[in-house]
């Protein structure tokens, strides 16, 4: 009687230690997939808080970015310290596309009707796609994270890949310092004056051009090192930017236009968001982030925050 008795107890504590898992193991899959939505989103929520431009070819942008670096590091990087000047440089060259960007298409458009912009930034996403295809192919290649990432440990139960972690912090480490360099440096706030009123800034003796120049070239080079950081254990493939573009959009509409600390929190949670209802609705995958989008415009249209660079 005595092991009867002791047998569901025993089958109780199994199930609910499989349970805390299994929640654990999501929690920290929608922290890591916040983080890389954040990591992508915080270009494209830079350059619309300044110029106002909702920039639809920044999936592609991001996608260079994981190519370049794929062509720097091969199908595993040899350390830690080699991926991650592999990133910096994929974000420089990127950075330098974004120029061009600027200097042929986005500075024409700043005066433009935002019906133009839209037009102008689609187009880009097929051109730069096709040169991606035409310089890289259509095959799948996948990269391996360095020997050092690639690792996972086993805490209280559940499985935490060591490349997870590394994301987190990434996403985390590039928040801070964008809230840094926004909200404690006189840089800061030049940006953000010509984004409330180019108009006076101009007339205080801020070079307005110049600044919305690098606001791109800033933004086209978070998106290269996001790509880089990113391109671990992905598919890579012409259509990798689709994969976190929507992520990013969603972030960015839900945070507030153009405000960098409610795309954080709001890539926080549809990265919870997503990750839970895959354990709660499996048959019913992305539609999480629709809901949680239609609920927010609806209900807070203007988003977490007010639209604006903060």
């Amino acid at each position: 009687m005595a092991a009867r008795r002791a047998a569901p107890a025993i089958q109780l504590g199994t199930g609910r230690h499989a349970m805390f898992a299994e929640w654990s193991f999501a929690i920290f899959s929608g922290l890591t997939l916040g983080m890389a939505g954040f990591l992508v989103a915080a270009g494209l929520t830079l350059v619309f808080g300044i110029l106002k431009i909702l920039n639809f070819a920044h999936g592609t942008f991001f996608m260079l970015g994981a190519y370049v670096t794929y062509t720097l590091v091969g199908a595993q990087p040899s350390s830690m310290a080699w991926f991650l000047v592999a990133s910096l440089i994929a974000g420089l060259a990127v950075g330098i596309v974004g120029l061009a960007t600027d200097l042929v298409v986005f500075r024409r458009l700043r005066n433009a009707d935002y019906h133009y912009t839209l037009i102008a930034t689609f187009a880009l996403l097929l051109v730069m796609t096709g040169c991606i295809k035409v310089i890289w192919g259509l095959d799948f290649q996948l990269v391996r994270p360095p020997e050092m990432l690639d690792q996972t440990w086993f805490v209280g139960g559940v499985f935490i890949p060591v490349y997870s972690l590394f994301v987190i912090a990434a996403g985390i480490a590039v928040f801070l310092l964008l809230e840094f360099l926004l909200q404690r440096s006189w840089i800061g706030k030049t940006v953000q004056a010509v984004a409330r009123d180019p108009w006076m800034a101009e007339a205080l003796g801020i070079n307005t051009p110049v600044i919305m120049t690098a606001a791109v070239v800033v933004s086209f080079m978070l998106a290269g090192v996001a790509g880089g950081l990113l391109v671990p254990n992905q598919s890579l493939s012409p259509s990798l930017g689709d994969v976190f573009l929507l992520l990013a959009f969603t972030a960015v509409i839900i945070g507030g236009l153009g405000n960098v600390r409610g795309a954080f929190l709001a890539s926080i949670m549809l990265g919870l968001v997503e990750s839970v209802s895959t354990v709660l609705l499996p048959d019913l995958p992305g539609i999480s982030l629709f809901v949680v989008l239609i609920l927010f415009i609806l209900i807070r249209p203007q988003g977490i925050f007010s639209s604006g660079v903060h």
